[in-house]
This record gives C-alpha cells, structure tokens and sequence, in this order.
C-alpha cells in the first residue's frame, strides 16, 4: 500500500509538468497551498480524498486516468532507482542557487525516507525553512554555513550534521566553489 501512496506524488508531478503547469498554478486551481503541492509531489505527504480529487480535477484529468500510472509493486527484495529516474525537485520558498536531486524515498510503516543531492551555488539565497523531518548533512564537496535557529555551524567535506527540521534553518555559501551535500530527510507518521 505504501508504495502505491508514494506514486501519487509522483504521478501528480508527471501529469502536472505535461500540462505545463507551475505548482503555484495548480495550488491556485485547487485552493491549496504551494507547500501541500510540493510535499505531495516529493512523497513527504499523503493528501485527503477531497484533497486528492480537487487537484485531479484541477489537472482536468479522469481519475481513472490519474490512477492508471500509480505503480505498486509488493515483494520486493530490494529498490533501484537508475540515475535517469532521479529528477529535480521544486521547492515552493524562493531559492536562488539551490539545486535539489531527488534521489530516493520509501516511506515503511510509520517512517518516510528521503534522499536528495544538494548543490549550493556560490552567492545563493534563501530564507530559514521549516521541515516536519529530522534532516541528516553529509558534505560531499566544498564548505558551508549552517545556520540552526540561532546557532552556525561550519562545515567542511566529510562533515555532517543531524537536526531536527522544526527548527528555523538555512545553510549559507561561504565559498567561491559550489558545496554538494547528500541530504537525508527521516518523517514520521
């Protein structure tokens, strides 16, 4: 079941980027927010019925078409995502050289699982956010800032980080050369 529940986020990104349709634009359609769409999409949230058949009807789609590309697959001994099946993610906060790869996610019985590749361009720009994860920081490449709430940690290649994501939180370029970091996003039910 929860493989199936993953896929509607999936398939929604799929039919959304057929129709050429910003999240912003099918948020407006549906009369849900940016952030709903967004966690939707990136599998870090299962939506309502009502919820799920607004914005199906918003993508002026049949539901049974909607359905007809959400996979299962039950017993499986293990996953293998090839790197062709690995896509962007789009954030709802305004990022300027934030560059988010979703890798993997597999949500198990009361925990969701995300991995993305982070590349944090030199001079990007962003807010503090907020996630419903706790969020694991590998560095992979180059140095950065993190800012925690009130608190800055520095980080180098090979450093890594673990916080609750409920805190305020943003990391910040401090170098010339791009900062690559393999970010793990645990959720809970």
């Amino acid at each position: 079941m929860n493989d199936f529940l993953i896929g509607i986020g999936k398939r929604l990104k799929d039919i959304r980027k057929k129709n050429n349709l910003t999240i912003n634009e099918l948020a407006f359609r549906a009369n849900v927010s940016n952030g709903l769409v967004s966690r939707i999409e990136n599998g870090r949230t299962i939506p309502s019925l009502p919820v799920l058949l607004d914005l199906i009807q918003s993508l002026e789609i049949d539901a049974s078409y909607f359905f007809e590309g959400v996979e299962k697959k039950s017993n499986a001994k293990f996953i293998y995502v090839p790197k062709d099946n690995q896509q962007v993610i789009e954030k709802e906060v305004e990022a300027e050289g934030f560059k988010y790869m979703h890798i993997f996610s597999k949500s198990l019985h009361s925990l969701g699982f995300e991995a993305v590749l982070l590349t944090l361009e030199p001079n990007s720009k962003r807010e503090k956010v907020i996630t419903d994860a706790w969020e694991f920081k590998y560095i992979l490449k180059g140095e950065v800032k993190y800012v925690i709430d009130n608190e800055e940690i520095i980080l180098k290649e090979g450093d890594s980080l673990y916080f609750n994501g409920k805190f305020p939180h943003v990391p910040v370029s401090i170098s010339n050369e791009s900062c690559v970091m393999l970010v793990l996003y645990f959720y809970t039910a």
